[in-house]
């Protein structure tokens, strides 16, 4: 198996800097928001940490493409392809909501079942929580404020749907897919319902502090760094119509035992 261990540690330090630039605009007074053309906010400390990452990748993985939310796909012939969120969680931090971070992961073409694409490494960072979790294929997931200094993820042991505590994001989006009714008929028959919202729900998917989670619509930046370590915390990632990986447009995650019910829920 490859060993993806130094990329993991150039993640971190990607996330050391976006962590700086995004702390340093948090609650300014000056902060500059726009408006993109789907309608959803975007601050100078957006595009600020996607060019700190994009700058740093050119120098220490200069054959290597990216995909980022602010500033699009560079390098798309590269079998290697470094995708970021700038950050996640936009609305929070323009309000001044602490819920929010970057995301940073690896995706190597020919790593996954069939010669796809496969996400192999993901860190996503929170420094407004003071948190951080990350992940290497084959190396399982973690959180803590350093590779030194980290425990290991498990996902919960929850088998029936009726004991589990559910996170999603919001109720827009589901109508539209068609969705709804399932997705009302998830929230009865759990136990608990909450909406986190964002990254968060994947993180605690893979504390094992939530059991199952799902949103309706997602952009591939959105997903991959939550995936792998999802994945490697012993829980599934797919699409809500059952297809592995963060590739779908949509997500449901859950501690393994329970993703079919979760799917039979949200399917069309």
């Amino acid at each position: 198996m490859p060993d993806f261990n130094d990329d993991l540690r150039l993640a971190h330090v990607l996330a050391d800097a976006a962590d700086a630039a995004t702390m340093d605009r948090f609650k300014a007074l000056d902060l500059k928001v726009e408006t993109k053309p789907d309608l959803t906010p975007v601050t100078e400390a957006d595009k600020a940490a996607e060019e700190l990452i994009r700058g740093q990748l050119s120098r220490a993985r200069p054959r290597d493409a990216v995909l980022g939310e602010e500033f699009g796909d560079t390098g798309g012939g590269s079998a290697r392809r470094w995708i970021v969120d700038p950050i996640d969680g936009t609305k929070n931090y323009v309000r001044g909501v602490p819920v929010w971070a970057t995301l940073i992961a690896l995706a190597v073409r020919g790593e996954g079942p069939g010669g796809g694409d496969e996400v192999v490494v993901g860190v996503v960072s929170a420094p407004a929580l003071g948190r951080r979790w990350w992940a290497v294929k084959g190396g399982g997931a973690y959180t803590g404020r350093s590779l030194t200094s980290a425990s290991r993820l498990h996902v919960s042991q929850v088998g029936r749907i009726e004991d589990a505590s559910f996170a999603y994001s919001s109720l827009s989006g589901w109508e539209e897919q068609g969705r709804f009714e399932g997705f009302l008929d998830l929230g009865r028959a759990v136990w608990r319902t909450r909406g986190y919202g964002d990254f968060w729900p994947y993180m605690m998917v893979a504390e094992g502090s939530v059991d199952i989670c799902a949103e309706p619509e997602l952009s591939l930046w959105d997903m991959a760094a939550n995936e792998v370590i999802v994945r490697e915390a012993g829980g599934r990632f797919s699409s809500l119509d059952g297809d592995p990986g963060p590739f779908g447009g949509n997500a449901a995650a859950s501690n393994g035992l329970l993703h079919d019910r979760l799917l039979g829920y949200l399917r069309r």
